[in-house]
């Protein structure tokens, strides 16, 4: 059997329960309550809910009554559900008809509901049918007396006492069975204070004060914790920042013993020996591979070792009459060329085994003194004096620095060139000469004065030094002037002359120690090729370094002028062009 949810009437079969929802879709709904039509069955029912919420709660609340009511009895619980049935079918009957109509069949035996219909107009109709059927059965009568509890004055469920309204009976219910209740209360009429922090509800203030402040100590600890978290997070970071700290100065140091490694080694000052040492080891290294027989190197050394102890240069790296054949070239050839100023005899010397790599500064002392020692002008100060050789050249310096010139960089280089590879500058070759009571000077060109990095002040200023007077002068002129000692970063080379050339260009002639003896004895040759002339010619756009220093020689000191240099070396600046 089939039972209808609307109306409750059972059906024997599927097809006849399809036949009736459809009778019950196609009639007009109305709603029991306020008569609202035009409205299907689920919205209908969605109306009654939200609408007339009140209505369906007094029946929950019924059912609630009812089961604490008759719970102890099997038969009035039955007979509950059924009264619950009937009421239900009763409000389905009217949502789903538009004919108000009164049925009065009984109920069968079996307990199972027939269909109902109440009139449509409110429940107060549906209460008259059941009082008048106070004849029907024990369970109409049961029903009967449901509709009148739920209608009538309302009845304690513990006690059976009746009260006049529903608020009396709540007052009732919470004061007499307060026991009974989940919240027990002893006075329904006292004042209730929220929690504001946590909306917990409390009977007395004083109560409600010791619980706030309980919320206020534990969010006081709560704050404490966080402030000695903050503090322990912030000596963790502090802790990881001093480690970091601690690193990178670590590797900073590293770093800058590594550069400073380097340095000492770029610039001769590792401890690694002098000129002697590297002279023999590199010798050594060229009998290993085959490139000098045993027996030279035996004769070398005896060489070295015999120049090392008289001071003088061996002459083993020297070229010299190159100024001789210049000067016979320009007279003859170089139709490009209008003009050409050269120093008087400059001895050319190349860098050898025991200085190569760091000897250029010494090598160009060399070649600036070849130069002085063949010009008379220089005899008193150079009396009796021969060209050094390298450890020579050092011991000489030391010896300047003793005697006080140039304190600031002999700190620098620690006070000892001997037994170095240490590089020496423009401020060395002005304090050996001056020592020498050679007069000289230093011109620092510290910056381009042309385009794309150029030096042309630095051109204009040699021409200067060796062309008093250029007009009415031969086309080679081979002056009196010594060479040039010409610096920049990380080398050395001697100016030994200058070209105007007919465009009005100027071209520096340059001696380069690293240039080997037998490129420079190309230009010995009579018949000197212009391709041999282009390891001498410097143009402008040749010099390209950021700056560029020079020492000039320019004539002898007394020796009061020697002792007034000593002095104002104690605090050394070079001339600044521009």
């Amino acid at each position: 059997m089939l039972s209808c949810d609307i109306c409750g009437e059972t059906v024997s079969s599927e097809p006849d329960m399809k036949a009736h929802v459809t009778v019950h879709m196609e009639n007009e709904v109305i709603c029991p309550f306020c008569k609202l039509s035009g409205v299907n069955y689920d919205e209908m029912c969605f109306h009654i809910e939200t609408a007339h919420f009140e209505q369906n709660e007094l029946e929950r609340n019924f059912e609630r009554i009812n089961t604490i009511q008759y719970g102890t009895s099997g038969n009035r619980k039955d007979s509950s559900l059924q009264c619950r049935a009937d009421i239900n079918s009763s409000v389905h009957s009217a949502c789903a008809s538009n004919q108000p109509k009164i049925s009065a069949q009984s109920l069968p035996e079996d307990g199972t509901l027939k269909h109902k219909d109440f009139y449509s107009e409110n429940l107060t109709e549906s209460r008259k049918f059941l009082k008048s059927t106070e004849r029907q059965s024990d369970r109409t009568k049961i029903k009967e007396s449901i509709y009148e509890t739920m209608y009538s004055p309302p009845e304690c469920p513990f006690c059976e006492k009746i009260e006049d309204n529903s608020q009396d009976m709540e007052t009732h219910v919470k004061t007499k069975h307060a026991d009974l209740l989940d919240t027990p209360l002893e006075d329904c009429n006292q004042l209730l204070y929220d929690c504001p922090m946590c909306g917990l509800i409390c009977t007395n203030y004083h109560i409600l004060q010791e619980h706030v402040d309980l919320h206020l100590e534990e969010s006081s600890f709560g704050q404490g914790v966080n402030r000695v978290q903050c503090s322990r997070d912030l000596e963790l970071a502090q802790q990881l920042q001093q480690e970091e700290d601690r690193k990178r100065r670590s590797e900073e140091s590293r770093q800058e013993m590594e550069e400073f490694q380097k340095l000492q080694r770029q610039y001769g000052l590792d401890n690694s020996g002098g000129y002697k040492q590297q002279q023999l080891r590199n010798m050594e290294i060229e009998v290993n591979r085959g490139r000098m027989h045993p027996s030279e190197f035996h004769r070398r050394k005896a060489d070295m070792m015999e120049s090392l102890a008289i001071g003088v240069d061996d002459g083993k790296t020297k070229t010299s009459g190159i100024m001789e054949a210049l000067y016979t070239y320009y007279q003859n050839a170089a139709t490009d060329v209008r003009r050409v100023w050269l120093s008087a005899g400059v001895d050319h010397f190349h860098s050898s085994f025991g200085d190569k790599g760091w000897g250029c500064g010494y090598r160009n002392f060399q070649m600036l003194l070849s130069s002085l020692l063949q010009n008379d002008a220089y005899d008193d100060s150079l009396k009796g004096m021969s060209v050094p050789c390298i450890p020579k050249i050092q011991s000489m310096i030391e010896d300047a620095w003793k005697e006080g010139f140039d304190p600031q960089g002999a700190s620098q280089l620690n006070n000892r060139l001997q037994g170095t590879k240490a590089w020496i500058g423009a401020c060395e070759i002005y304090t050996l000469l001056t020592s020498l009571r050679i007069k000289c000077r230093i011109v620092d060109f510290h910056k381009s004065t042309g385009p794309l990095g150029t030096h042309p002040r630095l051109f204009e200023w040699i021409l200067s030094y060796y062309a008093s007077e250029r007009e009415g002068s031969p086309k080679a002129v081979c002056t009196s002037k010594p060479p040039i000692y010409l610096q920049h970063q990380g080398h050395s080379r001697t100016v030994v002359g200058i070209e105007e050339r007919k465009n009005r260009t100027l071209c520096l002639l340059v001696f380069d120690p690293g240039c080997p003896s037998r490129e420079m004895q190309k230009l010995l040759k009579q018949d000197m090729e212009v391709s041999s002339l282009k390891q001498l010619r410097k143009f402008v756009g040749n010099l390209k370094h950021k700056q560029y220093q020079i020492v000039a020689v320019e004539g002898v000191l007394s020796s009061e002028e020697k002792i007034a240099r000593r002095q104002a070396s104690q605090v050394f600046t070079a001339e600044k062009i521009p």
